[in-house]
């Protein structure tokens, strides 16, 4: 009888970890494990409190008629658009979506809501194929990299072609993400109601005092100054917040989540999108597995297959953050603002038992990441194309046209 031996993965192929931030201010040891989890701890107090000022703000500038103000986005195809741009943009599909449940709270239409949590999931995967340009030197392993990274490209752009039409047509994320905030936060939901009912309002009594006086801020500008102010205080406190956040969770998580990355990817497709849910929820950001799977694949430790489960994983890992924000808000505005955190987490679980599992569609994104590798690795100049024509120009473009026409 014989077994399998794990392949050995060199250390050198992963990305070395950067000393906290906090380091500077002379803690060591103890004392900065303490800090580094005490800031984190603050960091998601401060990104709920942020959430709740955008929701404010909004509110305050379109003074109740919010879907008079996207009536440019109502088309879903542009409010995709949307999502997409401003995602590759900031490079943080976590920044999109907690500023998206904000202003569902604060009035944004659900019908324009869902297309831009939609493209979000599309904009953050720009962030692997940046990363697999690092070894645009080495034909081989870019080729392999460059594979890896686009496979969630393509899973992503199929999962909306899919699910997007779904949506206009029967409403079918709008309808069950409804159904569940209804559960979790309506008046009927029973002991779920109770419980995340009660928690909700223990986070909202703490983080209202600072978000309220924040908001006194609106108050000192005209209509619509004041609103926009406190949305552009909100959106540079949820960036700061999660880069801040997604530093300190590296230092402290990021040994543990390279170790499950190493021991699960290897060992069959479910073990592969469960260690990629939990290693995104450790480290709260998607950027950073994906800077751990994308060397290994160009060292040729992990095929593009292998690599596939980790990043739809990774996809629904990365929901944790606008749930997390769903809390800033209690009552109706509550209900919505979890109702659009739940349509993200409902995309990306329905996209993958979908197209993961039926075996046509299954391998759809890797047919397409390696012929595109192919193209890319022999002329660089289908790469430039790629990343500018998906994630900047096509959206860009679309967005611009609306506008004028």
């Amino acid at each position: 009888m014989s077994t399998t031996t794990p392949p050995v993965i060199p250390l050198l192929d992963t990305p070395v970890e950067r000393p906290s931030p906090l380091a500077r201010l002379g803690l060591r040891g103890r004392a900065l494990d303490i800090a580094n989890w005490v800031t984190v701890a603050l960091g998601i107090y401060l990104l709920i409190t942020a959430v709740s000022v955008i929701g404010a703000g909004f509110k305050l500038a379109t003074a109740g008629r919010a879907e008079e103000l996207f009536a440019f986005a109502s088309d879903p195809l542009i409010a995709l658009m949307i999502g997409l741009l401003a995602t590759a943009l900031i490079q943080s599909s976590s920044t999109t979506t907690s500023i998206t449940v904000g202003l569902v709270a604060g009035g944004l239409p659900m019908a324009t809501a869902i297309p831009m949590l939609l493209g979000a999931n599309i904009g953050t995967t720009l962030t692997s194929t940046l990363v697999s340009l690092g070894m645009v030197r080495d034909k081989e392993s870019f080729r392999r990299a460059f594979s890896a990274a686009s496979v969630h490209d393509f899973f992503n752009l199929l999962a909306v072609v899919i699910f997007l039409p779904l949506e206009i047509m029967f409403g079918l994320l709008e309808k069950t993400s409804g159904y569940l905030a209804g559960v979790f936060a309506g008046s009927d939901g029973g002991l779920l109601t109770v419980v995340f009912g009660g928690l909700g309002a223990a986070v909202t009594a703490v983080t209202d005092p600072l978000a309220d006086t924040i908001g006194l801020l609106g108050g000192l500008l005209p209509h619509p100054w004041g609103g926009i102010l406190l949305i552009v205080l909100g959106v540079a406190l949820i960036l700061g917040v999660i880069n801040l956040i997604g530093t300190l969770l590296k230092v402290v998580m990021v040994g543990r989540a390279r170790r499950i990355l190493h021991t699960a990817i290897g060992r069959g497709p479910l073990s592969g999108i469960a260690s990629g849910a939990l290693v995104t929820v450790m480290v709260q950001s998607s950027s950073t597995t994906t800077s751990l799977m994308v060397p290994l694949a160009g060292s040729g430790t992990f095929t593009t297959r292998q690599i596939y489960p980790f990043t739809l994983g990774a996809n629904i890992g990365t929901t944790i953050t606008a749930l997390i924000a769903a809390f800033a808000f209690t009552g109706l505005e509550g209900q919505l603002a979890l109702q659009a955190a739940l349509v993200h987490l409902l995309f990306n679980t329905f996209a993958t038992i979908l197209i993961f599992g039926l075996p046509f569609l299954r391998n759809i994104p890797v047919h397409g990441a390696e012929l595109l590798a192919r193209l890319g690795a022999e002329n660089k100049m289908y790469v430039a194309a790629w990343v500018l024509g998906v994630f900047l120009l096509l959206p860009a473009a679309l967005i611009l046209l609306t506008v004028l026409l």
